[in-house]
């Protein structure tokens, strides 16, 4: 797999969703989102349990629970109407995919056995200078009331960092 223009790095960060995911707890109402600037690149992936954006974690059954997951889906591919990078990096979003076994998008993957169903996210921004970006603004709370706690990775080019956004926080401060 071509990684442009990604460093090692960057793809390391970005590839810990899918590990973590496997091996720490499911936990509803609290979603993974990392966070990588490079270049003219930002990259966000999200890692979230279709409890936290849905109020149930497996497929639809009901028209409205059809409808309810579809207008999910809808607003995080707007993704760039969910994360407002600061405008003087001038970015525009150029990638949004979605997976989930439960709602049968991305890639098959097998349900988990223990009825866990999750969402992941992945959304890449391209800029005019990636580096410019002091913040994003993250309107998923706005979005999802059941979402309540929003775990962060961050990788700039000058540092990587963690942080917690609870109600109603909503901006990731990108240089420290």
């Amino acid at each position: 797999m071509k990684l442009a223009p990604m460093s090692l790095l960057l793809a390391a960060l970005l590839a810990l969703p899918a590990a973590v995911a496997r091996s720490s707890p499911h936990e509803h109402g609290v979603v993974h989102l990392d966070v990588g600037v490079e270049g003219r690149i930002i990259t966000l992936q999200m890692e979230s349990p279709l409890d936290s954006l849905l109020g149930f974690e497996r497929a639809p059954r009901t028209d409205a629970e059809r409808r309810r997951a579809d207008a999910a889906v809808a607003r995080l591919k707007a993704a760039d109407k969910l994360f407002a990078i600061d405008a003087a990096a001038q970015c525009k979003l150029t990638k949004a995919e979605l997976s989930s076994a439960a709602l049968k998008l991305g890639p098959a993957a097998e349900p988990d056995p223990d009825g866990h169903a999750d969402i992941d996210g992945s959304f890449e921004f391209e800029c005019a200078d990636g580096a410019r970006a002091a913040f994003i603004d993250v309107g998923l709370f706005d979005v999802f009331a059941r979402m309540q706690r929003i775990e962060v990775q961050t990788i700039t080019p000058k540092a990587q960092f963690k942080a917690t956004l609870r109600r109603p926080q909503r901006r990731i401060a990108l240089v420290r």
